[in-house]
């Protein structure tokens, strides 16, 4: 009889950040029901993955999953597999925080289930060359990733019946390839389907080894799939199969298998994630023609021979298509960097200081797929308050290192930034763009005010159109099994209404000229047309100050303005005096005029700030007299001649104050984007966009103060 070893493997996890009810959700529908349906099948033998997120959160909210864990692990039917503590993608941190992170986690799972863990679950499964190093030191004898892997190496599908061994610099770790038909049989087909894939790889002697390994959220939490696992009992089924033809399937662990098996070879993968990964990560316009030559590939048949030679790009390219991302992860390195400089006598008491940093290394707002990641507020809210809960900490160590007044390239693209930083706050300006704000840090509730996102053209917006919304149904919601790749949901109606592409980042202290047609609307849908080349264009820092009390930098930009058709020379000159000792950002505006003839135009000064929640009772403007009509901070309104605007959080206590000296006419607008999450297309708000115009008459000079305070309460 031909035979085949079996490995099933899950990876569970949650997002430091995310919301206690979506954990709550979690277990009850997957994390639960599924080791409830495994415990009835004593002879079923899986590999499990928690991260230390979910660990930390089960030991409060329900210990008794982890003593189900530990029983199912005593008993052999578990092998529990370590990680990176807080599912950080490890190739793009320091060396130090992967091995602290692993090691966190191999001590965390033998402390609650008695089992020292030999092997990892790699986040999103991203590979890069130099990883055994890094593994091996660890203490990590194997790690999974997907076949395709393997397939960028050469390799084909008959190939991969087994495990391989990879090294870097002479230090080895093996590699078990995931079985991608696998991950699209279990659960979404019936059980046959994958009997068929493991008897395609049986044979007489029963050494090949067949691997699935996928997230368990898919097991109940993606949509449709708590009702066919469970209900409709394809768990249950599957499992009592298995144990029906344990004759011929052997299910083992990884750790058996490097134990009865010889790894089938040596290999070296290039640089690689699952092939959707790869996909997401594309800039928009090769994402898009990526998906037509898939889709011609298809047509044509090429697919299946041809298949393992065409892939997307690379993880590391999401830094450069989200700046949002590459700001978190530069600020993460420069915190590591400051806390791995201390003396080791120092860093030994400072364990909870690294859990922050490795906490703000958590993968899921790096990044942006079919789930939310990188677009979801609160998940990016958790990186910058871990980071700054982070900061403050090792502040109190170096007090006398204020006030920070550095000029350094801090997100490395090649262009200086201007980095201010204090007890109280940090405030970062980017000379290359505007010289905008793009990171403000109030540090008294650990929050980034300028923690925003600009609105982009996504790869799949164009199948917006097509998608369904709640009390329709297409035949993939119908069926209820369809992966979460293929289905096409809208949360709501009129979505397409609200698809607008900004062509800056959405930050502070941002330049504009207005022709007199711009309306409140157009700028909301940054359908306008710009009169002046401020935004997005390069200052010079002519004067820097690092006093007792403040910090003065002064930008310049000698530019021109469309004016009566014609461009004519101005220059703006802004000077920003920053606190040492208050969250208070003063910034003195000057206009001149170099043109030789006098101009009338239409200035103003665009402020965005991240507060999260857009229609909560607790967050909304206020004025002197008062709240105004609608005060929620996604409302859209103008005031005319005000001298002064507030946003105020109450949840997290902050009052932001927007003064001028002289009055303006204040346009206030939501930010949303429209992204993909699992449960389909939806509209999220980003910031609230503040703009503080004026019409004004330049015959040589205009100057105009603003003042930005940020308080607690």
């Amino acid at each position: 009889m031909k035979k085949i070893k079996f490995i099933f493997g899950i990876h569970n996890h949650q997002p430091v950040g995310n919301f206690d009810f979506v954990f709550e959700d979690a277990f009850q529908q997957s994390y639960l029901p599924f080791l409830q349906v495994l415990e009835r099948h004593p002879k079923v033998r899986i590999a499990i993955h928690f991260t230390g997120i979910l660990l930390d959160w089960l030991e409060i909210h329900h210990p008794e999953l982890l003593e189900l864990v530990r029983k199912l692990t005593q008993r052999g039917q578990l092998e529990v597999m370590s990680g990176a503590y807080y599912e950080p993608i490890i190739s793009v941190i320091p060396k130090a925080d992967r091995i602290g992170q692993i090691e966190k986690l191999n001590r965390r799972v033998h402390s609650l289930f008695g089992y020292q863990p030999k092997g990892m679950w790699l986040a999103e499964r991203i590979w890069e060359p130099t990883l055994p190093s890094t593994l091996q030191e660890a203490g990590m004898q194997y790690t999974v990733i997907d076949d395709t892997h393997f397939k960028y190496a050469g390799l084909n599908d008959s190939d991969l019946d087994g495990y391989f061994v990879s090294e870097d610099l002479g230090k080895k770790v093996f590699l078990f390839p995931i079985n991608k038909e696998l991950r699209y049989t279990i659960p979404f087909q019936d059980v046959q389907a994958t009997l068929d894939v493991l008897k395609a790889f049986a044979s007489e002697d029963g050494e090949k080894i067949v691997v699935f390994a996928d997230d368990g959220e898919k097991f109940g939490v993606w949509p449709g799939t708590h009702h066919h696992v469970y209900d409709e009992g394809w768990l249950e089924s599957f499992f009592s199969v298995l144990e029906d033809n344990l004759d011929w399937i052997e299910m083992i662990h990884f750790s058996e298998a490097l134990e009865q098996v010889k790894p089938k070879d040596m290999v070296y993968l290039p640089t690689a994630s699952y092939a959707e990964m790869m996909e997401w990560s594309l800039f928009t316009p090769a994402y898009k023609a990526f998906e037509q030559f898939e889709h011609l590939m298809q047509d044509k048949k090429l697919d299946e021979e041809y298949g393992r030679f065409v892939r997307g790009g690379f993880w590391r390219n999401f830094m450069v298509k989200y700046p949002e991302i590459n700001v978190m992860h530069k600020k993460m390195l420069r915190i590591s960097n400051r806390l791995w400089k201390l003396p080791k006598s120092k860093q030994a008491g400072m364990q909870q200081t690294f859990d922050h940093v490795w906490a703000a290394q958590c993968n899921c707002p790096y990044w942006h797929g079919v789930f939310g990641g990188l677009y979801l507020s609160h998940l990016r809210h958790a990186i910058f308050n871990n980071l700054l809960d982070a900061e403050k900490q090792l502040d109190a160590l170096q007090p006398a290192r204020f006030p920070v007044l550095e000029v350094s390239d801090f997100d490395v693209d090649g262009f200086d930034e201007v980095l201010v930083e204090t007890p109280v706050h940090d405030a970062y300006f980017k000379p290359r763009t505007g010289a905008a704000l793009f990171e403000y840090d109030f540090k008294p509730v650990s929050k980034n005010l300028s923690d925003t996102m600009s609105r982009r053209e996504e790869g799949y917006h164009s199948k917006l159109k097509d998608a369904t919304t709640p009390g329709q149904e297409s035949s993939a919601a119908e069926e209820g099994t369809a992966s979460i790749h293929d289905l096409v949901l809208a949360k709501e109606e009129g979505l397409m209404e609200y698809l607008n592409y900004d062509w800056y980042e959405r930050k502070s202290f941002i330049d504009h000229f207005f022709g007199t047609d711009v309306t409140l609307e157009s700028f909301e849908k940054a359908a306008y047309k710009e009169e002046g080349d401020f935004v997005n264009q390069p200052y010079e820092l002519v004067k820097k100050t690092r006093g007792k009390e403040a910090v003065t930098l002064v930008f310049e930009r000698q530019g021109h303005v469309w004016h009566e058709g014609v461009f004519e020379a101005l220059t703006l000159r802004k000077t920003f005096r920053i606190a040492t000792d208050s969250a208070d950002i003063q910034a003195d505006y000057e206009l001149i005029n170099t043109s030789g003839k006098p101009l009338n135009l239409q200035f103003a000064i665009e402020f965005n700030y991240g507060l999260q929640a857009g229609h909560a009772d607790d967050r909304y403007y206020y004025l002197p007299e008062g709240k105004p009509e609608d005060p929620y901070l996604d409302s859209r309104d103008i005031l005319p001649q005000a001298l002064e605007i507030g946003l105020k959080d109450e949840y997290m206590k902050i009052d932001i104050n927007l003064s001028a000296g002289q009055p303006a006419e204040i346009w206030r607008v939501p930010v949303e984007t429209i992204s993909l999450s699992e449960a389909g297309f939806e509209r999220v708000y980003q910031s609230s966009s503040v703009l503080l115009k004026w019409n004004v008459q330049i015959d040589k000079t205009w100057s105009v103060q603003l003042r930005q305070t940020v308080s607690t309460f």
